[in-house]
């Protein structure tokens, strides 16, 4: 027997393979299903199942097109918000067989009515567990959020705390939890770094587990999460209306300056994946930031779902790379990348954007001088009441475009985050809208901590 992890990196999505004999199942697939293949044939196994532990939201699940390519049997949990044309939903108890080892289905509403979790046992050790597939119901030192369903707070919260303690507890100390997310997913907020776990250790260890349930709901309805807007869009594509982008998206073409800017003269969006510092320095005016690393949890804030894109990246490799991201999001209309990125721009005569910036040590003699600072901090709510600068307006950085009309176009504006990162996001956003005072605060809240900032009181 053998259970494999598939970590999709940006939206700390984990899937798996379990196989025994000659037949696996994969749990929780994403779009781009060619890992899966790879995989089957790597095992010598043929994929006989295929599970989705919950309605996704913030990604496209690969299960339709990967059942088309195999024939595998797709099984979800009961729901009666839509139908799943593809998939079937199996019973509580039902065990699927994957030559000597086994997955039994558990029905753990509470993250969305729909969620289940998947018990893996082999003969050898009787029916003792494994190891259990949880979705986003249990996740290392932290549990799945509970907020879907507006004005049913209270009664889904139940709902998670009876599946955690119901079903999943009595499983076993010695039972491996395999979430479906790892640290910085959206889907929670405690989350550890590490991606193992039992449900000993978190029994014992996890902060929402040491609560009865009157305190487990409240402390759910006290959370605060972000909602992208491209969650109902995510829904309404893994109701079965996604795409086929088939294993992997098509390589993203190059252009030159000139059919760049003619393509966005049409509509066509540019998105710049450099590196922040980068898009400070120099940037196609209108283009938005969202470095790499940040795409994933930005692209669904930020960009439209009606318009098409353009890439500003320093590769084929990364505009590539950077595609991916977008389709595992549903942004499937990449028209392009700029062959050269700003420098063939620039060479070919058009005029750059900047956004200029200021450091730690000008920001803390400009609050030591007492001077009126304009500031705009980016961060989460959370982040914001945990410490910040006295005066600061706080507004997400996803939340931005539909807040422009609360902020003065016409004041300086420095724009801070953790970092700079965020600023860079933020400004670029601002920027593309008409703000023309704008400065990036690079080293934000971190530098701050580092230099003794006055923060509010």
């Amino acid at each position: 027997m053998f259970v494999e992890t598939i970590k999709t990196e940006g939206l700390s999505h984990l899937s798996y393979m379990v196989g025994d004999g000659d037949k696996a199942a994969v749990i929780d697939p994403r779009r781009d299903y060619q890992v899966y293949e790879d995989l089957a044939l790597r095992n010598g196994v043929r994929i006989a199942f295929i599970f989705e532990t919950h309605r996704n939201e913030d990604f496209i699940s690969g299960a339709e097109d990967l059942a088309r390519r195999t024939g595998a049997r797709v099984l979800r949990g009961p729901s009666s918000d839509y139908d799943v044309h593809y998939a079937e939903a199996p019973p509580e108890g039902e065990r699927v067989h994957l030559g000597a080892a086994s997955l039994e289905v558990l029905h753990t509403p509470g993250h969305t009515l729909d969620s289940i979790s998947l018990v893996l046992r082999h003969h050898e050790t009787g029916d003792t567990p494994l190891g259990v597939f949880t979705g986003d119901a249990l996740f290392v030192n932290d549990v799945g959020r509970t907020d879907f369903y507006p004005g049913r707070d209270e009664e889904v919260a139940g709902y998670l705390y009876d599946s955690l303690h119901e079903k999943l507890a009595p499983l076993g100390d010695q039972t491996v939890v395999y979430p479906a997310h790892g640290a910085g997913s959206v889907c929670g907020q405690g989350m550890a770094s590490r991606d193992f776990t039992t449900i000993g250790y978190e029994t014992a260890h996890n902060p929402a587990l040491q609560h009865d349930r009157d305190g487990f709901i409240a402390l759910k309805a006290s959370e605060e999460h972000e909602k992208p807007p491209y969650f109902k869009r995510m829904e309404a594509l893994n109701a079965g209306g996604a795409p086929r982008i088939g294993p992997r998206p098509a390589p993203v073409q190059p252009m030159d300056a000139d059919a760049f800017i003619r393509r966005m003269s049409d509509g066509m969006v540019a998105v710049d994946v450099l590196m922040a510092e980068s898009f400070a320095g120099a940037h196609p005016p209108g283009a938005i930031s969202l470095p790499l690393s940040m795409l994933p949890a930005f692209a669904g804030w930020l960009l439209p779902y009606d318009t098409p894109l353009g890439l500003i990246a320093a590769s084929p490799q990364q505009a590539d790379a950077a595609a991916l991201q977008l389709s595992r999001m549903g942004f499937d209309d990449v028209r392009g990348y700029l062959n050269g990125a700003v420098t063939a721009w620039a060479t070919a005569g058009y005029p750059v954007d900047r956004i200029p910036s200021i450091d730690g040590p000008e920001f803390k003699a400009a609050l030591d001088r007492n001077d009126a600072l304009n500031i705009l901090d980016v961060r989460s709510p959370a982040e914001f009441k945990a410490g910040h600068m006295d005066g600061a307006v706080n507004i997400y950085a996803g939340e931005l475009p539909g807040r422009l009309d609360e902020l003065d176009a016409s004041k300086d504006w420095i724009v801070m985050c953790g970092s700079g990162q965020r600023a860079t996001i933020a400004a670029s956003v601002l920027q593309r809208a008409g703000f023309e005072r704008l400065r990036i605060f690079w080293g934000s809240m971190k530098a701050c901590t580092q230099l003794g900032c006055r923060m509010a009181a």
